[in-house]
């Protein structure tokens, strides 16, 4: 008969086994160390060449990512294609039309797998290229974790209502970044993502047009040309003056009320994350480390682990 310690030294045993052999793995930053040590010189390497040849790429890549973690987790799930038993999630609203990268991601993962097949999951791929774009717009670095797994589904309902939106206000944005952990402090950060890149017209139209009171006048009528009241919907504008510097600019034009989109604006609208702009308008030191903690919160978010999903071939398909 099994005594009480034996049966909880035998259950104790099991889930250590479980642990170990599941889905509950760590991410490490040593992961590809032995595995794949060419994965990072990979990644920097294409990296670099793709902003090289269009700055606008570091931008791409950046939100590529966050639009991967926002949405069930760091799972890659992003890049996979629609196919008769799937909708993935480049086709929901906030993605279409609007993503881009995913040749970048492709080109890394096919030297990859000629180097180290079948070892370096898209989801790791995108996590690092989206730190190396950055730093190849003199911004901040971040040590990524390694060891995601590739998801085997993706959510177009879910890209669809977890993406925070243009359009939000700051108790939406608080709401939005809450709900996957983040402190209004950390939101902030992440939103200086936007010192880099541009937005379509489409995001922008009702702000330079009809927010009179929370937009400067110069910079609406700047924009009106490039951004009528019908037509030119994918016609782009900067986020700053160094669209293709990640800098602190971004907070600067939210304190004169240059804001490109509302959500960006909105910033200024409450007293404690208003307080917060000023401060990485005047101290760009602060801000990058603020956003490179914020990034690393980011790129662990639900990420899968172990034996939990797979490494896929090629990331735009389950293997």
């Amino acid at each position: 008969m099994s005594t009480p310690f034996s049966v909880a030294f035998v259950a104790r045993i099991a889930f250590l086994l479980l642990w170990v052999g599941g889905g509950n793995a760590r991410l490490t930053h040593n992961f590809y160390n032995t595995r794949c040590p060419q994965f990072g010189s990979i990644v920097r390497d294409t990296v670099r060449l793709a902003v090289s040849q269009d700055p606008r790429m570091g931008a791409s890549l950046l939100r590529l990512h966050f639009h991967d973690c926002f949405v069930n987790g760091c799972d890659a799930s992003v890049l996979l294609d629609d196919t008769p038993a799937l909708t993935g999630e480049k086709t929901a609203a906030p993605n279409m039309n609007s993503l881009r990268g995913f040749e970048v991601i492709d080109d890394i993962k096919e030297q990859l797998e000629r180097v180290c097949p079948g070892v370096v999951s898209c989801a790791d791929i995108t996590a690092v290229a989206a730190r190396d774009g950055v730093v190849e717009l003199n911004g901040p670095s971040w040590r990524v974790a390694l060891g995601r797994r590739d998801s085997t589904t993706a959510s177009y309902s879910g890209a669809g209502s977890e993406l925070p939106g243009p359009f939000s206000n700051i108790d939406r944005l608080i709401s939005d970044f809450s709900r996957k952990g983040f402190s209004p402090r950390e939101m902030v950060a992440l939103s200086g993502a936007h010192s880099i890149g541009r937005a379509r017209c489409l995001l922008f139209r009702d702000r330079i047009y009809n927010e009179t009171t929370t937009t400067d006048p110069t910079f609406a009528t700047s924009l009106q040309a490039n951004c009528p009241l019908h037509g030119g919907d994918n016609n782009l504008a900067p986020f700053d003056a160094t669209p293709n510097s990640f800098d602190n600019n971004y907070y600067r034009n939210l304190q004169g009320n240059r804001g490109l989109l509302h959500s960006d604006q909105a910033l200024t609208t409450r007293a404690g994350t208003s307080s917060q702009v000023n401060g990485y308008a005047t101290n760009s030191a602060t801000f990058f480390n603020d956003f490179a903690d914020a990034m690393v919160k980011m790129s662990e978010l639900s990420p899968l682990t172990g034996t939990q999903g797979q490494i896929r071939t090629n990331c735009r398909r389950v293997n």
